[in-house]
């Protein structure tokens, strides 16, 4: 039982973090210096594109269509979506499913119910650690090509904290699913 909880405390941790990474501003960072007076952040998500003065003051600009966005951050909000639903249903099942709760039935049934919530927490840290790769992937390989010529952007704090949520939700789906071996073979030998 207390196997699961730990499992149970570092996913919804893990999920967490990624939930939060979804909306988060900067995904991706680039300061501009020209003058001692002026300074402008240049910062980017999943949503709008936006820049900040020295005075703290942002314009934001939403991305205008769906359609003519970049394929790679289509696939990012879908990933990263995709990724919070199914953390979402691995906190109930994993809540019905562990031995500590009185709902959910049988004993096998709740082992099931444990492994399913295992299992989408796998995921739910694959699809977000997936989408952060792929994000940063196209900011370094911007920023280290020498041809791009556009204003080059650096990794922004949220893609630390998607991996670290979905680092987290994984390690915690295998323990989830780990937990059920342990629980079978305590049974073999009795």
């Amino acid at each position: 039982m207390a196997t699961e909880i730990v499992a149970f405390l570092l996913t919804i941790s893990g999920w967490i973090l990624v939930s939060s990474t979804l909306p988060t501003d900067y995904w991706k960072v680039s300061s501009v210096d020209g003058t001692v007076i002026t300074t402008a952040t240049f910062w980017s998500n999943l949503w709008k594109t936006c820049v900040t003065d020295s005075t703290g003051v942002s314009n934001c600009k939403d991305f205008p269509s769906m359609l003519a966005l970049d394929a790679y951050i289509q696939v990012c909000r879908g990933l990263m979506i995709a990724s919070v639903c199914l953390g979402f249903f691995g906190a109930i099942f994993a809540l019905v499913g562990m031995k500590c709760t009185k709902i959910g039935g049988s004993e096998t049934t709740k082992a099931r119910l444990t492994v399913l919530s295992g299992f989408h927490f796998i995921l739910s840290g694959l699809c977000c650690m997936t989408a952060c790769s792929i994000y940063a992937h196209r900011i370094t390989t911007e920023f280290f090509d020498p041809l791009f010529v556009a204003q080059k952007f650096e990794l922004g704090a949220a893609l630390f904290i998607g991996w670290a949520g979905s680092v987290l939700c994984v390690l915690g789906g295998l323990i989830f699913c780990l937990s059920l071996s342990e629980g079978f073979s305590m049974r073999r030998v009795a």
